[in-house]
């Protein structure tokens, strides 16, 4: 029985039991201190001033150098080794030597991302068609694809529209539409002297300049922008024109891509759409009729204004209609509650049915 015991091991522990010292425990106090902040930095060219994904000039990084040193070492290794050198058509300078090969192709495809420039000695290569965004136009009809930029801002409490235009190089706005706007912008004008201004088809008379700051509303946040106008004697256009100095000064950029929106600063989370092109029915802010203003929101949201009518037509149109508003039934009046338009219903219970009744046989 012993032996079958001590071979089976029967009745023995298979670990060896743990030993446990009870220590009272108690709890570490740490002093309170700051956290320090590691700081930031570009794993490219180990500065804190950027991280890698904003870094300037990234193909100046790439860039090796080749030491004299390392170009004697070569020369020595191909003497020894018995090459014969090639000729000097077939030598390539020290820029494209084997080791920068890579980075020569790096800074290649940067390269091509750079804006076009005009060059008599480059060729054209891999010209290809630019895929269409929207719908293309009959042939002869592309001009009714287009739209302008134009779009509201307010100042002074009082709603105006500015276009957005990188055509002309300086901002400016027309006299008329200005004492439409503002009535004392005489006595806040800058004298101007000395500049000559001119358009496609005629010179302009400059008056002076007048400074406004302009607010882009937005649900987000609105952008208020300091802008300096050139006011023209013989300007047409009814509304501001942002000119492409202040564009490049605010960094205002328009896309054209699927939704027409325009961002101000770079910020592309904060985007300003543009006005549909369907032409409102709006009211002169001059004629301050608040019922008047109710009834065009209102009962003349949903009616279509023939678009070949002037302002004078329309502004006619709605005043007679403003008068004879009791014309108009609303949408918690009934049918026939207006006098001249009441429903007349009557019930037939007798044959023939009317058709519209009448069962499928």
């Amino acid at each position: 029985m012993e032996e079958i015991t001590t071979r089976t091991k029967i009745g023995r522990n298979w670990y060896k039991p743990q030993i446990y010292n009870k220590i009272s425990w108690k709890p570490i106090l740490k002093p309170n201190k700051p956290h320090e902040k590691v700081p930031l930095k570009c794993h490219k060219c180990g500065s804190t001033s950027h991280l890698a994904n904003t870094l300037p000039k990234k193909t100046r990084i790439n860039e090796i150098e080749i030491e004299k040193d390392d170009i004697k070492e070569s020369k020595d290794v191909s003497v020894h080794e018995n090459v014969s050198e090639p000729s000097e058509e077939e030598k390539l300078p020290d820029e494209l030597s084997i080791e920068n090969i890579s980075v020569s192709f790096e800074v290649t495809e940067v390269h091509t991302h750079l804006p076009q420039y005009s060059d008599e000695c480059m060729d054209l290569i891999h010209v290809q068609d630019a895929k269409i965004q929207k719908t293309k136009p009959a042939r002869g009809k592309g001009y009714t694809a287009g739209s302008a930029c134009i779009t509201n801002i307010v100042r002074n409490n009082r709603e105006a529209k500015i276009n957005l235009d990188p055509g002309p190089f300086c901002t400016c706005v027309g006299k008329d539409y200005l004492d439409k706007i503002y009535s004392n912008w005489q006595d806040k004008l800058i004298p101007i002297e000395g500049i000559k201004f001119s358009s496609a088809s005629q010179n302009m008379h400059p008056l002076g300049i007048f400074d406004a700051a302009m607010i882009f509303p937005h649900p987000t946040g609105s952008i208020r922008l300091k802008v300096e106008f050139v006011v023209m004697n013989n300007c047409t256009s009814q509304h501001f024109i942002l000119g492409n100095d202040y564009l490049n000064i605010y960094g205002i950029d328009i896309n054209h891509h699927k939704d027409r929106y325009f961002t101000i600063g770079g910020n592309e989370s904060q985007r300003f759409a543009f006005p549909p092109k369907r032409r409102q029915i709006t009211v002169i802010r001059q004629v301050k009729n608040v019922n008047k203003e109710k009834f065009v929101s209102y009962e003349l949201i949903e009616a279509q204004i023939n678009p070949e009518l002037t302002l004078e037509m329309k502004e006619e149109l709605i005043e007679i209609s403003f008068q004879y508003r009791e014309a108009f039934a609303s949408d918690n009046e009934p049918p026939g509650a207006i006098k001249g338009h009441k429903v007349e219903i009557m019930l037939n219970v007798e044959r023939p049915y009317p058709p519209l009744l009448t069962r499928p046989a």
